[in-house]
């Protein structure tokens, strides 16, 4: 039979494998009746989020830093000689584009993290400086449930057409006017069709395919015409911070 030692031995492994208890699982809870507890977690928290958001816009700075660095070799190798063919810059116009939907997701989270620390900004520090009442009467309740279920606060398809919009649609135009500029001025003793063709693929069809693709660019750059997102800062009025 065992002895008493390693039955209490037994005892306390099943003591510390079990659940915790009460005061342990609501440890977090305590802060939520205490106001100086909840104003000690606070600041840690924004800290928190305010790192994670500038994590973000560092990611989304440096794929915007190699979009821009790749466009300006390409431009300088396509226009460095007469030989060099045009559909370099095609090519650079395909890896701008993966780098564009990169960019997207990146923005997201970006925009993820900001959203909460806005949020925090409007309905918790502004009040401090002028108690004039928060903005989400609810704002504790609405933070929490998104700590629990985090979500985008912003689609793929607003995130794009704002990626255009903001960067991409200049180094597109960039591209697309260089390859213009290559295919005629620049190959004098060729047609333009001639110049822009690939193998296979007539210049007349390369050119349309071209037309086709800034069309599309330009269409999402334009579309959404309304900001689905909270709008701030340009001029519109402020909606829901979080769609569920």
């Amino acid at each position: 039979m065992p002895d008493e030692r390693e039955t209490a031995d037994a005892s306390d492994r099943e003591d510390r494998d079990g659940p915790l208890d009460r005061g342990d699982q609501e440890i977090g809870a305590a802060a939520a009746d205490d106001t100086d507890s909840l104003l000690g977690v606070l600041p840690h928290f924004y800290r928190g989020e305010v790192s994670q958001a500038n994590s973000a816009q560092d990611r989304i700075d440096r794929t915007t830093d190699w979009a821009i660095t790749l466009l300006a070799a390409l431009l300088s190798i396509v226009f460095s000689s007469r030989n060099m063919p045009a559909f370099l810059l095609l090519i650079g116009m395909f890896v701008l584009s993966i780098f564009l939907f990169y960019e997207v997701r990146r923005y997201r989270f970006y925009d993820h993290w900001r959203a909460r620390v806005r949020f925090i900004q409007e309905n918790v520090f502004a009040n401090a400086f002028e108690p004039v009442g928060v903005e989400h009467p609810a704002w504790r309740e609405e933070l929490s449930d998104d700590l629990r279920n985090p979500t985008f606060k912003v689609s793929t398809r607003e995130a794009l057409s704002r990626r255009i919009r903001r960067v991409y649609g200049l180094l597109f135009t960039v591209a697309g006017v260089g390859w213009a500029f290559k295919v005629t001025m620049f190959t004098p003793e060729q047609q333009w069709t001639e110049a822009a063709e690939l193998p296979g693929i007539p210049g007349s069809l390369v050119a349309a395919l071209l037309g086709l693709f800034f069309v599309s660019v330009i269409a999402l750059g334009l579309w959404p015409g309304g900001r689905e997102a909270k709008g701030e800062i340009h001029g519109e009025k402020p909606g829901q911070w979080k769609n569920e």
